[in-house]
């Protein structure tokens, strides 16, 4: 009962969110009038010159766009326009550097704020109480823009850093000197105006997802197949989908009975996917289950299960719902899909939906899985998606990999004092590593894991994993050297970069390529690494074979969003129903006739899809990202390359990727790369 009334009184909230914003919007385009605002161009114009135009035009319409009642009446937008508007060469940029240094400092300590106050959350620790949800979920930099735009310093930003789209800086973007693109990326600070009721109302929501998804953890002893047996050891928690994932991934070297655990994993991932799976099982060791007949067990009895029917779909539903209170603040980015690729990613949807589905569509994915089948000795199944043998060291059995890290890695501090000599394995001179990890402190995480970047410079970046009472497993090694690398692109590109509005990558797909580079060393980083001449071809096998998995599950995630904004008022019963059409259609289109299991809903599995909107595509970008620079950095020097293409900065990708490897985002790299390791590998 608690919790329908919680839904009900979520969605009035919403009800008398949307009504306010619907108001808040309409003034805001009529407050100030097409008049008053030509008025103003024409008086700047004809004071400052034409060599202005440009900026005047843009920075008037942008600050008129914005300015509602509260801000002043109209005669006090155009005493401000005309008043507040630099034109000199030197004063703006002096203007530049006094923003930038207040953005630094601000971002930057509301960011340490809200990394202390969600340490209960995401850290081990007590267990969480409803005080440390509240505190977690809160905001602190809620009502920092509205306070932003009443001091009028969101209106001096916008009034002379102009906004650029992303075809301006398409097209423009190749000509500018780095203080332009700075300048264009302070014009990105305010591009539209969210109430702080709002903000908070989404930090909310996003942290009770991430809570949802951080404590879905399945006790894989208390799992029994259908004669009685268990599979999996006792005390083995794994969390949904990560660590039901690797765990698979790890049985591929298990000759004896990795084959039948892989198939109880499978048939879990399915009973999440479509909800049958009993909520006594979620997070809880007190019934055994048999999940492939749905059977729950306590004390050697039958016990009725009470299904977790739709909270998963629930959850995602209301992170959609929140997203979507953004879109009438965001008149360049009305959407949520438009604010996640030409906003964030800045590469068009389209353009990245013709990239994934060029290579699911390619003759290699068949050559490849025939190849993968032989090795196999079997035919493929829908689970051998997620076939992770061309990995160097991928026959060596998880518990000697266990027996090494968690000796190695007993707990956090062992791990943070040895970052340096991980760098210097990877080629940073000792200094520089030095200086480096002296930023990054490691963390142990209650979830699967996850790297958390500073907001300004000389703070530190933060390296979570999760750490058993036994030590590090191999499981949070992995992951921990992935989110390391995300560690080391967030200190360089926060503190090497030239400008600080120029600060990080051009989207997550490029830190994302980063932790991929680090994460496929990690043996290599144990002392496992083979020399093997045949290295660089199953390397790009395994790029191959990951991008056409994760591939896949983005396109579900991109077809779900347009469906949710096509049916803005579905219900949890209806997302799932549609989230597992969706999963079937896209796999009957690109997986079926290689992994067989028509109408298979495996692809829905994926804990982003809750968790973090509209964050899949990123992932399958950075693959192709990261093979490009794999290729750029091989036979070079991996740090010296690194710190090259990073130091670029925050400019849009297809000019990063063209001043760092000298061509735009293609899947053709890989997809030659992957012919040519196919021939050598037949020989």
């Amino acid at each position: 009962m608690k919790k329908s009334l919680f839904f009900i009184i979520t969605l009035f909230i919403f009800g008398l969110i949307a009504c306010n914003k619907e108001k808040k919007v309409m003034n805001s385009a009529e407050f100030i009038s097409e008049t008053y605002t030509r008025s103003v161009i024409s008086q700047l114009k004809d004071s400052l010159g034409e060599e202005n135009a440009f900026r005047i035009e843009r920075g008037v319409k942008q600050v008129a766009s914005l300015w509602q009642e509260q801000d002043g009446t109209a005669d006090d937008f155009v005493r401000f326009c005309t008043t507040s508007f630099v034109a000199d060469t030197a004063e703006l940029s002096s203007l530049y550097a006094t923003l930038e240094r207040s953005f630094e400092m601000i971002n930057g300590y509301y960011h340490k704020m809200d990394v202390e106050l969600k340490a209960p959350l995401q850290l081990v620790g007590p267990d969480i109480t409803p005080v440390d949800m509240q505190f977690g979920s809160y905001n602190a930099s809620a009502h920092l823009t509205d306070d932003l735009y009443d001091n009028k310093i969101a209106f001096l930003t916008i009034l002379n850093f102009p906004f650029y789209s992303l075809e301006e800086k398409t097209g423009r973007g190749g000509q500018w000197n780095r203080k332009e693109w700075a300048y264009a990326r302070m014009g990105d600070r305010f591009i539209s105006r969210v109430p702080a009721a709002i903000q908070q109302d989404i930090s909310r929501t996003v942290t009770k997802a991430d809570a949802y998804i951080s404590d879905y953890n399945i006790f894989m002893g208390t799992l029994r197949n259908g004669q009685g047996e268990q599979l999996f050891p006792d005390g083995m928690k794994l969390i949904s989908h990560w660590g039901l994932r690797d765990e698979l991934k790890s049985n591929y070297a298990d000759r004896e009975r990795g084959l039948e655990k892989q198939r109880m994993i499978y048939k879990v991932m399915q009973r999440i996917v479509d909800q049958s799976i009993p909520l006594e099982v979620i997070n809880r060791d007190s019934h055994t289950w048999d999940p492939e007949n749905n059977v729950l067990m306590k004390g050697g009895k039958t016990v009725n299960a009470t299904p977790e029917e739709t909270q998963r779909y629930e959850v995602f539903l209301k992170n959609f719902q929140a997203m979507r209170m953004l879109d009438a603040y965001s008149p360049h980015y009305p959407t949520q899909l438009s604010r996640a690729f030409d906003g964030t990613m800045e590469v068009t949807q389209k353009e990245v939906e013709e990239l994934f589905k060029e290579l699911l569509s390619s003759s290699q994915v068949k050559k490849v899985a025939a190849f993968i089948s032989s090795r196999l000795g079997r035919e493929l199944e829908p689970f051998d998606i997620w076939y992770n043998g061309f990995r160097a060291g991928g026959g060596i059995p998880e518990e000697e990999l266990t027996a090494i890290t968690s000796k190695k890695y007993p707990d956090a501090q062992t791990l943070e004092h040895d970052l340096p000599n991980i760098l210097i394995k990877l080629g940073w001179n000792p200094e520089k590593a030095k200086e480096i990890t002296a930023l990054i402190t490691v963390d142990n995480s209650r979830g699967a894991g996850h790297a958390w970047g500073a907001e300004m410079r000389n703070d530190v970046a933060r390296l979570r994993t999760r750490i058993g009472v036994g030590g590090l497993d191999y499981k949070g090694y992995n992951i921990a050297v992935h989110e390391f690398g995300h560690n080391v692109e967030q200190t360089i590109t926060m503190n090497d970069v030239d400008y600080y509005m120029l600060n990080g990558v051009p989207n997550t797909a490029f830190t994302e390529a980063v932790a991929f580079l680090f994460q496929k060393r990690d043996l290599e980083l144990l002392g496992l690494k083979n020399p093997n001449p045949e290295d660089a071809y199953y390397l790009a096998l395994d790029n191959f074979w990951s991008s056409y998995e994760i591939m896949g599950v983005s396109l579900v995630d991109i077809q779900v969003w347009e469906w949710l904004y096509a049916n803005p008022d579905a219900t949890p019963a209806q997302l799932k129903e549609t989230v597992i059409r969706i999963a079937k259609e896209i796999w009957n289109n690109y997986y079926a006739d290689v992994l067989g299991g028509p109408d298979e809903m495996l692809l829905g599995i994926y804990s982003h899809m809750i968790d973090y909107p509209l964050y899949l595509p990123n992932y399958p970008m950075g693959h192709l990202i990261a093979f490009q620079i794999e290729q750029q950095v091989r036979g070079k020097n991996m740090a010296e390359e690194i710190d090259r293409l990073f130091t670029q900065g925050r400019i849009i990708p297809q000019l990063w990727m063209k001043g760092g490897v000298g061509s735009p985002i293609s899947v053709d790299p890989l997809l030659s790369a992957t012919n040519e390791a196919l021939e050598a590998l037949a020989k």
